[in-house]
């Protein structure tokens, strides 16, 4: 039935031919989609998109290829979930695309880009007899405890000593939430399981198994949405941003996964949620350059974590979101806007009384080593690669070991014995690698 006005129908994202046209980068494909069902005409479209319509035409008829912009421009007017749609092959850190690339001719934009929206049209299995009484009110707090004592656990341990029972929680929880299709747990459960896919994604993540772990949160984002909870809506779309951001180095993307949160989010949400969305946002500005944005998100999320309702923080965060995480986030702004001076002062706050677990800390040293390494203080820039490498390699953190090297091949500074030191040291790591592999 055609919607001219109000939501998509909200199943249209896993029709099979939508589906199909997203893990293959069809976007004429998509686009044709969202104006049948809206039972609009090419001229309603064009008008809908601020386009002429002979552009919109030969958009739908596959004649007019689409760049990165123009694909993340539809996808906010025509409210196309960003977060169905991956970006890949961008361009490195230290200058744009060369003029005249066609980023979604790249063909390898979005192949799993529906991994998340298919699982959904994936037709469950029938609850078998007597299942049907597997699934009751303590199931989704039994799971959740689960997640939450393993999100806990992260602090003090091992991402790959941890990694086998998360994925096998995931498995427990996807089987919960199939026997629940048709019971009044169901919604409970999809909460459970976008819980701990979230959390499988953080753990691949720092493992360094970018395609596991962004197929997780996209999945812990399509089940926060069947669940219908905004919070955790939120908060996996974020954590999808800040993955993006941070460790896949695609600003961009992540900036629109930001925008997409923050609309779910809307005015009114407890100040928990806006300050850490702020201070994702932030990250992504800094990463794109845009100085100006990144210091006003950063305000916005000091006035949030100001307010008096901030002192408990609301599920799913764990943990309260206070000063002391904003600073680490100015700091991490400051060294990628290449303001060391402003990021050492910003990492001395974050590293305070509440500073965070073992390996957030490493990944924090890392940074303000770059800082450091910034401002000519070459001995201290590479006593803190050392101390990030050392925690780095006793949790087996590759998100900390990775950075670390990253530092390494960023260095363009003086020789100096430190610099052979850490050099060493790698060297003699990639070779205690090499004979246990």
């Amino acid at each position: 039935m055609p919607q001219p006005d109000g939501d998509l129908p909200p199943d249209l994202w896993t029709r099979p031919r939508i589906a199909a046209a997203l893990a293959t980068c069809d976007m004429a494909t998509v686009i044709e989609g969202v104006r049948e069902a809206r039972g609009w005409s090419q001229g309603d479209l064009a008008r809908a998109v601020d386009y002429s319509q002979s552009w919109v035409s030969r958009v739908i008829n596959g004649q007019q290829a689409l760049t990165v912009t123009q694909v993340q421009d539809l996808a906010r007017r025509l409210a196309i979930p960003l977060h169905l749609i991956r970006f890949t092959g961008t361009p490195p850190r230290d200058g744009p695309a060369p003029k005249g690339v066609d980023g979604t001719k790249r063909r390898d934009f979005g192949r799993a880009v529906a991994a998340s929206a298919l699982i959904t049209t994936v037709p469950h299995p029938p609850v078998r007899n007597g299942e049907e009484h597997a699934v009751n009110e303590t199931t989704a707090p039994a799971l959740r405890s689960i997640t939450g004592g393993q999100r806990r656990m992260d602090a003090t341990s091992s991402a790959r000593h941890l990694l086998p029972s998360a994925v096998a929680h995931v498995h427990l929880s996807e089987h919960m939430l199939t026997n629940s299709r048709g019971t009044p747990f169901f919604t409970e459960l999809s909460a459970a399981a976008s819980e701990a896919r979230g959390f499988a994604g953080w753990l691949h993540a720092d493992q360094g198994d970018m395609g596991s772990a962004r197929m997780h949160y996209r999945t812990a984002v399509v089940r926060a949405r069947q669940a219908g909870m905004r919070l955790l809506d939120v908060y996996m779309l974020g954590s999808l941003a800040a993955f993006e951001i941070d460790t896949a180095e695609d600003p961009e993307l992540g900036l629109g996964l930001v925008r997409e949160a923050e609309h779910v989010l809307g005015p009114a949400a407890h100040p928990t949620a806006r300050a850490w969305l702020n201070c994702v946002a932030a990250l992504a500005h800094a990463g794109t350059g845009d100085a100006h944005a990144a210091v006003h998100s950063l305000g916005q999320a000091d006035r949030e974590v100001a307010r008096p309702g901030n002192s408990d923080p609301p599920w799913p965060w764990v943990f309260a979101f206070d000063e002391a995480k904003v600073a680490g986030y100015r700091a991490l702004v400051g060294v990628r806007l290449r303001q060391p001076h402003n990021a050492r002062a910003a990492f001395a706050e974050a590293f305070g009384p509440t500073s965070p677990s073992a390996k957030q800390s490493a990944v924090l040293q890392v940074e303000l080593a770059s800082a450091h390494a910034e401002a000519g203080d070459v001995d201290e820039a590479f006593r803190l690669a050392q101390d990030a490498l050392t925690t780095g390699v006793r949790f087996n953190s590759e998100r900390v070991i990775g950075r670390v090297r990253s530092f390494r091949r960023r260095y363009r500074g003086p020789h100096a014995n430190c610099v052979d030191a850490l050099d060493d040291r790698l060297a003699s790591l990639m070779t205690d690698l090499s004979a246990t592999g």
